[in-house]
């Protein structure tokens, strides 16, 4: 017998976070106990991880996964057994211990995709604990690397991801599709997750690095994954495209936005000739394919904003007055303190920074931009910038060096200080 060639690890890792959730899925439908099933697939990834790269990827590999998980799951109930004496769980056991391969095969044509990203992001746990369930269950990541992605240790991630599964178990959270009534709103919310593990990775909340390439590869996978599942004419479907366009269009510019010493290079200055083509494309053509069919939602506008900025073949040919519109069109949907200061910036580009600063002002009075914990920093940032534009130095650079205590984020920090100096 010829024995499987040995495959790369990064291929076997690939391929481990692609099997992760239809495994799951098949260890949740038959024993349920979703807390357990998700570390026994956990146990398996880390075998597969350990055997495949020494010994070649089976024949079948899901199946292989789906029987070491189902070995796991049969420990971890003796375990749940001895501890609280569960006769409905013994008798699991010994179903599952008298006929491993019964159940050892995924049901044909069954994607647990949708299913399990709609379970990590269950209304019951609060945004943080859906983001890491999702890496951990659906992403295939381990604890340490969701860890080391959101500057934590993996102690503190263990436990917010052993929290939320429990929240799970405590809201009575089943492996089931969605019912008609509150299947949009959950999909809305898994699509809010996605996108948050994007922004997270393309700028990183902390650290000394700028993106966390981890986070924004794996914000596209699950989000190709969401769309692959959703039939053409569902009313999700135009927006989930919308947001896999954004993600691929913002991802297109990452290898330009920090110089060879790291420091971060704002868009203006990047070098567009390295802004990677290919993601460019695609972004372009699925904004593209969806404009036109439906009402246009939030994901697709700032899908739409990133492709003029892609079109533009330098900074000085920016269609800013376009951007603007779609900015305000953008803010009329989702009025968030992020969009308003994005539509400051866009009105500044078209119109000038005394138009720039006067909308920002009025804004402020509105709605507070300048007290808002999650804005106050690129509030400064922006103010800092417009007052640079008029000539007023001195006040830019007190704003700069303000703006740059008010991020953990390292490559922020210094490229805001440095901003400061030279004004100075």
């Amino acid at each position: 017998m010829t024995r499987p060639a040995t495959p790369a690890t990064g291929a076997v890792e690939h391929l481990l976070r692609t099997e992760a959730p239809q495994v799951l899925g098949a260890l949740v439908r038959r024993f349920g106990h979703f807390d357990l099933a998700e570390d026994a697939v956990q146990e398996a990834l880390l075998a597969a991880s350990r055997a495949w790269p020494a010994e070649g990827v089976p024949e079948n590999p899901r199946s292989w996964l789906i029987r070491v998980g189902y070995r796991k799951m049969v420990d971890l109930l003796r375990a749940e057994q001895a501890r609280r004496r569960r006769e409905q769980e013994a008798g699991l056991v010994e179903l599952a211990m008298h006929e491993p391969a019964r159940q050892a095969h995924p049901v044909p044509d069954t994607d647990d995709s949708l299913a399990l990203l709609l379970l990590c992001c269950h209304p019951a746990l609060s945004s943080t604990s859906q983001v890491a369930l999702t890496l951990r269950a659906v992403g295939g990541l381990t604890t340490a690397e969701i860890a080391h992605a959101h500057g934590t240790t993996e102690n503190t991630m263990g436990t917010r991801i052993s929290r939320a599964k429990q929240q799970l178990a405590r809201a009575g959270a089943r492996f089931t599709p969605p019912t008609d009534a509150d299947r949009d709103s959950r999909l809305a919310a898994v699509t809010q997750v996605l996108y948050l593990i994007f922004n997270e990775g393309y700028t990183a909340s902390t650290g000394d690095e700028l993106t966390r390439v981890e986070l924004t590869r794996e914000a596209i996978r699950l989000t190709r994954m969401l769309l692959g599942s959703l039939p053409d004419d569902d009313p999700m479907t135009p927006e989930v495209t919308g947001l896999l366009a954004l993600m691929l269009l913002t991802e297109s510019r990452r290898a330009t936005r920090t110089g060879a010493d790291g420091a971060l290079v704002p868009l203006e200055e990047q070098d567009r000739t390295r802004w990677n083509a290919d993601l460019i494309r695609e972004g372009t053509e699925l904004i593209d394919g969806v404009w036109h069919r439906r009402a246009v939602g939030p994901y697709q506008l700032q899908a739409a904003i990133a492709a003029v900025h892609a079109s533009a073949p330098a900074p000085e040919r920016t269609d800013w007055p376009q951007i603007a519109a779609l900015y305000l069109w953008l803010e009329r949907l989702s009025p968030t303190a992020p969009v308003r200061l994005s539509r400051v910036v866009a009105v500044a580009k078209a119109h000038g920074p005394v138009r720039g600063l006067a909308l920002l002002d009025d804004l402020n009075r509105r709605h507070h931009l300048d007290r808002e914990p999650l804005t106050r920093q690129r509030e400064r940032a922006v103010r800092a910038h417009l007052l640079q534009l008029i000539g007023d130095t001195a006040a830019a650079a007190r704003l700069y060096r303000e703006a740059a205590t008010l991020t953990d984020n390292q490559v922020e920090q210094r490229y805001l200080e440095a901003r400061a100096r030279e004004l100075d």
